[in-house]
């Protein structure tokens, strides 16, 4: 097989992968997400809050005293590879493409949801819900979803755009909830379809356990995160783009897609954790 490939083939392996990759994404859009950031970091403005007060006649207004801060996240560099040996194939085909391109794409998406669940799990002082809420060294149930919107609610968190990442493992408790499976109770097609997509305000958006690292385990307590979708910023610095390459000491293609991306919590006020014994 020749060792060059073709301008061509190239681009049609990128576009799959960002297909791949947009696909297998779980948490896209699920955060404040700045593209194109230049330089290696990228900063979220964050301002704060003000009262209004009596006005009197003939007097000088009284300033809200608003005060103005940003948080910044930090560019890492990432990269998903794969070898093609020419003599396990006698030409790149479509079915080694299509396996190279499930693979790439999915490192990448899973590394970019970690890249967001480590920077909400960082935050400094979110609002916590213990394993003990509903019950002793309990799993997720309706008393913890109350507690998280309750703590929210508390901050004048906005309504929309409240997002819950949960554990495949906690999904599995709250369908043991009569009030989530319910139509009684919900809207949700929980039975029929094994699934919760929103409730209490929540869109629900369940992982299971990943080499990346996932959600937060500790003793058998795993770490839910609740939050809002302006909590948290994603910046982009290099979206994803692959490159195939010719290695003869390998006698194989690399194939290699990456990007550059970091993420920071903004504002601790619209984080809740939800700890839950599994």
């Amino acid at each position: 097989m020749a060792q060059g490939i073709t301008s061509a083939f190239v681009q049609l392996f990128d576009a799959e992968v960002k297909q791949a990759y947009q696909a297998g994404r779980s948490l896209a859009g699920v955060t404040r997400e700045r593209n194109n950031v230049e330089g290696n970091q990228v900063k979220f403005p964050k301002i704060g809050k003000g009262t209004a007060t009596v006005r009197v006649p003939q007097t000088d207004v009284t300033p809200l005293n608003v005060t103005y801060s940003q948080v910044s996240a930090t560019m890492s560099d990432y990269i998903a590879a794969e070898y093609s040996d020419i003599f396990h194939q006698q030409k790149v085909n479509f079915d080694e493409r299509r396996e190279l391109v499930q693979v790439v794409g999915n490192a990448i998406g899973r590394r970019m949801d970690q890249v967001v669940i480590d920077a909400i799990n960082a935050a400094s002082s979110p609002s916590t819900v213990g394993t003990d809420v509903g019950g002793s060294g309990t799993n997720l149930n309706l008393a913890k979803l109350l507690a998280a919107k309750k703590a929210l609610d508390a901050k004048n968190v906005p309504s929309e755009g409240r997002v819950a990442v949960i554990h495949a493992n906690g999904l599995s408790a709250l369908l043991d909830e009569t009030e989530l499976t319910s139509s009684d109770f919900a809207t949700v097609k929980a039975l029929s379809t094994g699934e919760i997509d929103t409730f209490l305000g929540f869109r629900f958006i369940t992982i299971g356990d990943r080499d990346e690292g996932g959600l937060p385990l500790a003793s058998g307590v795993r770490t839910n995160l609740f939050f809002h979708r302006d909590a948290a910023g994603l910046g982009v610095g290099m979206g994803q783009r692959s490159e195939i390459n010719y290695v003869p000491e390998k006698t194989s293609f690399l194939v290699s897609s990456m990007f550059s991306a970091g993420a920071v919590a903004i504002d601790d006020e619209g984080i809740v954790k939800v700890s839950a014994t599994e």
